[in-house]
């Protein structure tokens, strides 16, 4: 099955609400990411989402950590992909020593787990 990863740093940008938590619709934009590319590496095509089936936010986040968010293609029919995504704390930030240092988590957290949906019509299907 094919599988994405991407990992990017949780901004102030990305802070929604007080203590610099970041909206937890942050890990569905960046699940959306994810389905994108795998999309386009099955069919080259972005497609489009459907329906998430189960969204569950797991943990916090915070402006500063560094998410990973992976994906895979976990079935398949004519036009539909259906995938699982999971985005995973892998750095946190540690203000208590000072403000630029940072812990990589031997343990990544699980923040955030899905599973929904692609659909890309027949007609745009290249591979």
């Amino acid at each position: 099955m094919l599988k994405s990863i991407i990992r990017l740093r949780m901004s102030s940008h990305d802070a929604h609400y007080g203590g610099n938590l970041v909206d937890g619709a942050r890990m569905l934009q960046l699940f959306g990411d994810v389905a994108t590319e795998l999309l386009i590496l099955r069919d080259g095509d972005e497609g489009l989402f459907k329906a998430y089936d189960m969204v569950e936010f797991m943990a916090p986040v915070y402006a500063g950590d560094y998410i990973e968010a992976i994906g895979e293609i976990i079935e398949e029919g004519n036009s539909s992909r259906r995938m699982k995504f999971e985005a995973r704390k892998v750095i946190a930030p540690r203000p208590d020593i000072s403000d630029s240092a940072c812990d990589f988590l031997e343990e990544p957290i699980i923040v955030c787990k899905a599973t929904g949906t692609c659909v890309t019509p027949k007609t745009s299907q290249r591979k």
